[in-house]
């Protein structure tokens, strides 16, 4: 039987560990589209069969099929809002049922192609709730690996954004000790992944094994129905540098994000004249260039680890500027590994607009753009500003798998609601949310 790619050691589970062996064997991702993953698959089954046929004594290809997944539910005490793990979900916990089990639960199955030497692909694919409340499979990897030396590798199809330590395994409920990572870093990210190349570079300064990425791509990422967001040029650069139990890695991404959201909002102040046309100028997602950049640390000696990362976003748009960072700790004592984390994200620029003048007009048109002033405001209001205290516990109950328990206090402020999504009137910024997470974690 081929080896399994999430196979964990026999030791008691070791964050750092896990990841290297994660990272080594996959550095390949993708995100959504059939057609990519077939055509890709197809590229790499040619591309192989030709470097067989040039060297018959080669190797015959290979393949592995494993799988990942969680089985989560959670409880939380807002009761006018969600409490979610990203922002491109329908519901959560709170405000639309006090238990959920569609913010943490997933299910993947990937395969990997090794045709040589030097050619392999994988296709991951995804089930898990959207924001059209399906669980619908989606391509999450699908790209080919061409090793052309032992330190260069080149790929092609969709690839993982490196932003943030847990980028490309965050789909892997197992390699991480929390039930989910810190959503004030990973729960807001609007593209995690890109359609197109990249090249990784394996080098050594002194005893600092270092791996820089570059990368150039496209992004298609749906929304609401109808509704989609793109990014255009896709470009960024990032390294990990690893120096026995620190590692270490910084990236610098940035994108031309366009969307539909809120069009109708802008139509309509594009229609109140040219007040309304340079607030929609300001404020609408239409090629508006989206910078982040961050950098993580990761200390595992063995017995315990500390984690820290922080990052900046910034966006002429509503989308707005932020700042966020997280710092975890945990402490190994055989199979059970007690943790504790504090994240915050923070507005970097403004979340409010005095919109339209209102001064001097009629009461009926006064009205109407006061309405479309509150519709910007909401939007703004949308830009995160949350601290979050968390608490929690693994026991690693079986090789393949972990039970997770995990509490965190969740405090929205400045107006904003924080992570949380599907608000009602009742909501108020500045409130405490008690969430309640258990989950269990299994590859295969």
């Amino acid at each position: 039987m081929p080896p399994n790619p999430f196979q964990p050691s026999a030791r008691p589970y070791k964050p750092r560990a896990a990841v290297w062996r994660f990272e080594n064997r996959h550095m390949q991702h993708a995100r959504r589209g059939r057609s990519l993953a077939v055509s890709l698959l197809a590229l790499g089954l040619t591309l192989g069969a030709g470097a067989r046929a040039q060297d018959s004594t080669g190797p015959a290809p290979t393949w592995s099929l494993s799988g990942f997944g969680t089985l989560g539910a959670v409880h939380s005490s807002e009761p006018n809002a969600d409490y979610t793990a990203s922002v491109l979900k329908s519901s959560g916990a709170g405000a639309t049922r006090r238990w959920s089990m569609d913010v943490d639960s997933r299910l993947g199955m990937q395969l990997d192609l090794a045709f040589d030497k030097r050619w392999s692909a994988v296709l991951q694919v995804v089930s898990e709730q959207d924001l059209n409340n399906s669980y619908r499979p989606r391509v999450e990897w699908a790209n080919v690996k061409y090793q052309a030396t032992p330190e260069l590798a080149l790929r092609v199809g969709r690839i993982a954004l490196p932003m943030f330590l847990s980028a490309e395994y965050r789909k892997v409920g197992y390699v991480y000790p929390w039930v989910r990572p810190p959503v004030e870093g990973y729960g807001a990210l609007p593209f995690t992944s890109s359609d197109g190349v990249d090249a990784n570079y394996r080098w050594s300064l002194g005893p600092v094994r270092n791996t820089t990425q570059v990368f150039y791509g496209h992004a298609d990422e749906p929304l609401i129905a109808p509704m989609r967001a793109y990014g255009r040029r896709v470009t960024g650069l990032a390294n990990i540098a690893d120096w026995g139990a620190l590692s270490v890695r910084a990236s610098v991404i940035g994108v031309e994000a366009t969307t539909t959201l809120g069009q109708a909002l802008f139509d309509a102040l594009r229609a109140a004249g040219p007040a309304g046309t340079a607030l929609a100028q300001a404020y609408a997602i239409d090629h508006k260039h989206l910078h982040v950049a961050s950098i993580g640390v990761n200390y595992d000696p063995g017995r315990w680890f500390l984690m820290a990362e922080a990052s900046r976003t910034h966006s002429d748009s509503l989308l707005g500027a932020t700042r966020s960072a997280y710092v975890s700790a945990g402490w190994r004592h055989g199979d059970f590994t007690p943790y504790a984390t504090w994240s915050r994200v923070a507005a970097a620029g403004p979340t409010s607009t005095p919109g339209l003048p209102l001064a001097g007009l009629p009461p009926a048109l006064a009205r109407q753009a006061a309405v479309l002033n509150a519709g910007l405001n909401a939007l703004l209001a949308t830009i995160p500003q949350q601290d979050s205290a968390s608490v929690g516990l693994r026991w690693d109950l079986h090789a393949d798998m972990a039970l997770k328990l995990q509490y965190d206090r969740v405090r929205p402020h400045g107006g904003s609601r924080g992570t949380l999504i599907n608000q009602t009137p009742g909501f108020e910024s500045g409130g405490t949310a008690h969430v309640a997470s258990v989950a269990l974690d299994f590859v295969y």
